[in-house]
């Protein structure tokens, strides 16, 4: 994967307005006390973390500790029974979840959810702010092939930043699964997100896939925040400037990696109390 981190063009290229200078700014996301329940069942209970801006925080944790339902709440797909969710001086609660996109709240999906009979390079262009106008485009006035072209274009950059670029033809379901994974996340890309959620980027990635994502998200720092749930420990501990442990949906732990690697609270966590005090 290219180093040169200004090739990756995440911003638009005309002069924003006041309006959207302030939505490309990356702001901070405040979760304050939030808990999900399911019926009689607690997914969280009292959780609160703050991803301030251009910062990387990680969110880890057991099989059943709640990871998901915080993502979803975060994301407006599950309804929180009490608590706050902001970012910047927006409350997320009263917005439906496709409004989110309007804040600079873009969210890859643990499943990769991409349009099967559409190329890769499509499906990325797909992720597009513009994308209302696709329907006006399809009448090839040249003001609509100008955005057409500088859709592709930019849909390209991102394609080669993520090392994909030759897929760009492809259908999806015909490239390795960790080039699927990329393409998902070269979507995202493209709506010029200020905050970036992660749902478990590292699934299916061979050691060195997973380094190339830990340097991409160290460059994407620049421009954007970034909240990332992830199963792969090593990779959350090299790509976070901050982490969260959820288990039993409670929060039992905030730090940097090396304060989360010596918590014995995390370590009974993921051990179980005997095999952490083995």
């Amino acid at each position: 994967m290219s180093s040169a981190a200004d090739r990756l063009q995440l911003k638009p290229s005309s002069p924003p307005t006041p309006q959207s200078a302030d939505h490309m700014a990356p702001k901070a996301l405040l979760v304050s006390g939030v808990s999900v329940r399911f019926g009689g069942v607690v997914a969280l209970d009292d959780v609160s973390l703050t991803v301030s801006p251009n910062e990387v925080v990680g969110i880890i944790g057991p099989n059943g500790a709640g990871k998901t339902s915080l993502f979803n709440a975060i994301c407006r797909l599950v309804a929180i029974q009490r608590g706050t969710i902001t970012y910047g001086e927006q409350s997320l609660l009263d917005l439906r979840a496709p409004r989110l996109a309007g804040l600079g709240v873009a969210r890859t999906l643990q499943g990769l959810g991409y349009w099967p009979r559409m190329s890769v390079l499509d499906n990325v262009v797909m992720g597009a702010p513009s994308r209302t106008q696709l329907f006006a485009d399809m009448l090839a006035t040249p003001r609509a092939e100008a955005r057409a072209s500088a859709r592709s274009r930019e849909a390209m950059i991102l394609l080669d930043e993520l090392g994909i670029a030759d897929r760009a033809g492809s259908l999806p379901s015909v490239i390795p699964y960790g080039a699927q994974k990329r393409m998902v996340i070269a979507r995202a890309l493209m709506s010029h997100p200020t905050l970036l959620l992660l749902d478990e980027p590292a699934s299916g990635l061979a050691a060195n896939e997973v380094d190339e994502l830990v340097q991409l998200l160290r460059r994407l720092r620049d421009d954007m925040s970034i909240l990332l749930v992830e199963h792969h420990l090593d990779m959350v501990m090299a790509a976070s400037d901050r982490i969260t442990v959820l288990n039993l949906g409670r929060v039992i732990a905030s730090g940097t990696p090396g304060e989360i690697r010596a918590n014995p609270a995390v370590a009974v966590a993921y051990l179980g109390e005997q095999a952490a005090n083995a």
